[in-house]
């Protein structure tokens, strides 16, 4: 089997186990059970959509995504009982399906995430911490997070996303 065809494989669907939301620039996340992803713009009630004028497009951070199996590695990594996704600042906890995976290797091969019915997301490149990860993990936090941090992405079809919504890699219809 080629690479390219190794690549859109995947075992199982994953899982939506959160939703978080930033409502302002260091406000605490708001977590919820269901969302309005609006397309090109992000989640409606978090900051990044807020942010953008009405019917303007937002990048590619959009949405932020991060694996739950992650969060007992950075507990780990950084010396703690454990980790709160919200304390990670990232929009979408997802488990059960490989997130860096889904970001495609070849840029004329796109894969999709598809969140429940509707939702598309198309993963646009890694979530890198920052330095606020110094101050919810302590010292080291920033280096315990780098390769941990999850991904970004776009929103490429809007829709509800719920709590318990499957996670399917999709390859996007080039």
């Amino acid at each position: 089997m080629s690479l390219r065809a190794l690549t859109q494989q995947f075992p199982r669907a994953g899982r939506l186990d959160g939703i978080l939301l930033r409502p302002a620039r260091g406000a605490p996340m708001v977590s919820v059970d269901q969302v309005a992803a609006l397309q090109d713009r992000g989640l409606q009630g978090d900051r990044t959509a807020s942010a953008l004028a009405p019917h303007a497009v937002g990048g590619k951070r959009q949405v932020t995504l991060v694996q739950a199996e992650h969060l007992p590695v950075l507990a780990s990594l950084a010396g703690l009982a454990d980790v709160d996704a919200r304390q990670l600042r990232r929009n979408l906890v997802v488990s059960g399906l490989n997130l860096l995976a889904a970001r495609t290797l070849f840029k004329d091969q796109p894969l999709l995430l598809r969140l429940g019915d509707h939702v598309l997301l198309e993963l646009t490149g890694p979530c890198e911490p920052c330095s606020r990860m110094e101050q919810a993990l302590g010292v080291g936090g920033y280096n315990a997070m780098r390769g941990h941090g999850g991904v970004t992405a776009r929103v490429r079809v809007g829709g509800t996303l719920r709590v318990g919504d499957a996670v399917v890699c999709l390859p996007a219809a080039v």
